[in-house]
């Protein structure tokens, strides 16, 4: 599993949205380094409109204050790490769920491992443990190209007892693995959530501009 921008991963619009210029680029670039989607903000052609962005009302306040809480929780509790933000830089308005669709498979093959990794323990006669830290080793590789810290740690901690042809261990880093999996996958799919509704709204609020322009 690696994190590339394969044709099948993004759709182009055949008409792209210009991006607007700026007018002050430190500032931008000081908010992108709080608000890792701040790109969304661009969507709205301001500069030919000359429509103010806070039109967009308070609805859209709370969702990027929501996004926003959503992500300093999951970099605050190590959950995530900066891989995650450089994912998203991958992402601009010919892709908008780019993110989301690298985590979707992500998220996959992650559980095809899981089964897999719950199969080779099942077995009261295993005692491959090669084959195991083969799995784990694709496990901690696609999770870092995410940004999925704590899910890679875990990973860590279970080769270190396959290693060790620890079954004890390795039951126990599984259940532990299954559940920050889990975890996880919930807090993306509300991060997600947010950031579709976000998204929503500003593509509402460009065809309501088309149409009074």
């Amino acid at each position: 599993f690696q994190v590339r921008r394969n044709s099948h991963l993004t759709k182009k619009n055949p008409k792209p949205l210009k991006r607007v210029k700026p007018t002050n680029k430190k500032r931008l670039r000081e908010r992108e380094k709080t608000n890792p989607f701040s790109f969304l903000g661009q969507l709205i052609p301001l500069a030919k409109t000359g429509l103010p962005l806070w039109m967009l009302g308070l609805a859209a306040d709370r969702l990027r204050a929501d996004m926003n809480r959503l992500l300093s929780f999951l970099f605050h509790q190590g959950i995530l790490d900066e891989q995650f933000l450089q994912l998203q830089q991958l992402q601009d308005e010919t892709s908008p769920n780019f993110v989301s669709e690298v985590v979707n498979i992500y998220f996959h093959e992650s559980e095809k491992l899981l089964r897999n990794l719950r199969s080779l323990l099942m077995d009261r006669e295993f005692s491959d443990y090669n084959k195991m830290g083969i799995h784990l080793n694709q496990f901690m590789g696609s999770s870092s190209s995410i940004g999925a810290k704590r899910i890679r740690n875990v990973c860590l901690a279970f080769r270190a007892a396959s290693d060790q042809n620890n079954r004890a261990g390795c039951l126990s880093a599984l259940e532990v693995l299954e559940h920050e999996y889990c975890f996880l996958k919930n807090k993306l799919h509300e991060l997600f959530q947010v950031l579709f509704s976000l998204i929503f709204l500003l593509l509402h609020f460009i065809s309501y501009v088309k149409i009074c322009h």
